[in-house]
Order: C-alpha cells, then structure tokens, then sequence
C-alpha cells in the first residue's frame, strides 16, 4: 500500500476537512443534533440519477465539490446571515467524510465511477 498515492492523500484531505470542520462547528458552540441530522443531506443530490448518469453525475457533484460550502460561507459571511455557517460546516465536514471514505466526484459514465476510483 503506497500511502503517498492520489487516492490516499486526497483521503488525509478528506479527513483534515472532516476534522477541521466538526471542530470549528464545535466551537462555535452549534447545536450537535442539527450537525447529525444534516450530516447526510447533500446525499439527496443523488435525485439527479433519476434522469440518467450524466445529469445525476452533475448534480452530484454541484453539491460535493468544496467550493458548495465555500460559497455558501462566503454568502453567509459577506451577507451578513449567520444562519446559514452551521449549515456551510455541515456540509464542508460531509464531504470531507465522503472523501475520507473514498467517495469521489462522479463522472458522467456510472455511479461508482468516480476521480478515485476509475472502474
């Protein structure tokens, strides 16, 4: 196992995220309850298969690439609605768990064919 491989440093990315976020979403002292019932939400993008691997591939992946979260942070942030951090941590540590797992951003030919695992 060559632990300086792609698949694995992008699985130490995942889990940096993963922690990075849980811990600021802790400490500022957000409610754990909301963490655990939104934790899975951006996995309802997978709707988008409904209508066949290319549109479910890129609705997928609309809601798990980092730069989701970021925008809704930067929305959050610069608009001045604090609601919506928790909700940006949520889902940056989501994704972070997808990576960590080996769950990656879908292309258009199937589900399990992902830019980590190319089947």
């Amino acid at each position: 196992m060559n632990l300086t491989a792609p698949k694995w440093l992008l699985r130490l990315e995942g889990l940096a995220v993963l922690a990075a976020a849980s811990v600021e979403y802790g400490r500022q002292g957000y409610p754990w309850g909301r963490f655990f019932l939104l934790f899975l939400a951006p996995d309802l993008l997978m709707i988008g298969y409904l209508w066949g691997a290319k549109v479910g591939a890129a609705v997928y992946n609309a809601g798990h690439t980092y730069a989701a979260p970021l925008s809704l942070w930067l929305v959050a942030f610069f608009g001045h609605l604090p609601f919506l951090l928790p909700l940006a941590l949520i889902w940056a540590a989501h994704i972070g768990f997808d990576r960590l797992l080996g769950y990656g951003l879908k292309y258009g030919t199937g589900f399990k064919d992902t830019h980590l695992v190319k089947v």
